[in-house]
């Protein structure tokens, strides 16, 4: 198996909705932002797969020479063998692929966050590096299409966290901030128990208005002139928005659930957005 059909087969296997944005781009950019993806797929398993701590630093140490490897110019994994060729046709540093392994190991050091402003950096480093990342590979003109796509990832991590309330916390994670569960009457052993409570449903409210404001924050700090070339992520980000409109009409039952979309509304979604673009 090539080192593109790796990679082609570990993002299916990932289920994401983000692999339908990349079915429209031309191949050099969809085997650079599938490479991409299945690099952060291999990271983020390590740490959900591995019950021991140690193994998981141990193997999130091996990506980190990996990545060495990959600026040498002699990767071994397929991933790396992937980025490899990605990196010759589009600008994708090492540091920010190191960047995502730092919050992949913040994962393992940390389970709680005082406040929004300790889990900004876990965000930035989880999904903003990303975004800086694909939209290199998506392709801009104007430099302030980075700033879009940094708060964009931000945005996805957010709707990630309210999505994933009940999945993190049966791993004993809670991203939510403690001081906002304190400020809406919850705590931690309510999140843990999935007690699902009119107070929980505030807090959710909360989160969500927050994750709104930086997809409307985003998208005022795209370019006219790179909309089109940033479709891709215009695509992830209207699906992801559909996916909180969902939870919220749900009453946010994301304790004992996960909330998702039809393969039917994320198609028309897709097309809906790539012609508007």
């Amino acid at each position: 198996m090539n080192p593109d059909d790796y990679c082609a087969q570990k993002v299916k296997a990932s289920g994401s909705s983000f692999t339908l944005s990349f079915r429209f781009l031309e191949p050099a950019r969809r085997e650079a932002i599938t490479a991409l993806y299945a690099f952060c797929r291999e990271v983020d398993d390590v740490v959900d797969a591995c019950r021991e701590p140690a193994i998981a630093r141990a193997k999130l140490d091996w990506w980190r020479a990996e990545l060495t490897t990959l600026e040498d110019g002699q990767p071994t994994h397929p991933v790396t063998q992937a980025l490899a060729i990605a990196r010759a046709r589009f600008t994708l540093p090492v540091e920010q692929l190191t960047e995502i392994i730092d919050g992949m190991q913040m994962d393992l050091d940390q389970s709680r966050y005082a406040d929004f402003k300790e889990l900004q950096l876990y965000c930035h480093r989880a999904a903003g590096v990303v975004g800086l990342l694909a939209a290199e590979i998506f392709g801009y003109q104007d430099r302030h299409t980075e700033k879009y796509a940094h708060t964009l990832g931000l945005a996805f991590q957010l709707t990630n966290i309210i999505r994933d309330v009940g999945e993190d916390a049966r791993r004993d994670r809670i991203y939510l901030p403690q001081d906002e569960l304190a400020k809406f009457g919850v705590t931690s052993s309510d999140i843990l128990h999935s007690r699902h409570s009119e107070a929980f449903v505030a807090l959710m409210r909360f989160q969500t208005e927050r994750a709104r404001e930086h997809y409307a924050r985003a998208f005022a700090q795209l370019p006219a002139t790179d909309r089109k070339a940033q479709r891709a992520g215009l695509i992830m980000a209207a699906i992801y928005q559909r996916l909180l409109d969902e939870i919220e009409r749900d009453n946010f039952l994301v304790l004992d659930r996960r909330t998702s979309l039809t393969p039917r509304i994320k198609l028309w979604l897709t097309l809906k957005t790539w012609l508007a673009a």
